[in-house]
């Protein structure tokens, strides 16, 4: 269910703004989006995991207040990265 930090070093080299850049808006999203995938998947097979699924519904509402404060400070790096990511809206 978790990343490995193999594959979360990943993220962050691919959505890193600038070298060393672990905390921005992207990278947090970026992190946030692989496990909520991980998650959901987890949750096709354990469809009664209801602890799980209440872990996934808080990552789902971090994700959006974070996708929400880079929509309010800089409009074209969030288009960027729901593009990037495959996200809606």
């Amino acid at each position: 269910m978790s990343i490995t930090a193999e594959r979360k070093g990943e993220l962050i080299i691919e959505y890193a703004t600038k070298k060393g850049d672990t905390g921005s808006p992207e990278v947090q999203v970026a992190i946030l989006t692989e496990r909520i995938n991980n998650l959901t998947e987890h949750l096709k097979t354990h469809k009664k995991d209801f602890h799980s699924r209440r872990g996934l519904l808080v990552m789902v509402g971090q994700r959006r207040r974070l996708l929400d404060y880079l929509n309010r400070k800089n409009h074209t790096r969030y288009g960027e990265l729901i593009k990037r990511l495959g996200l809606r809206r």
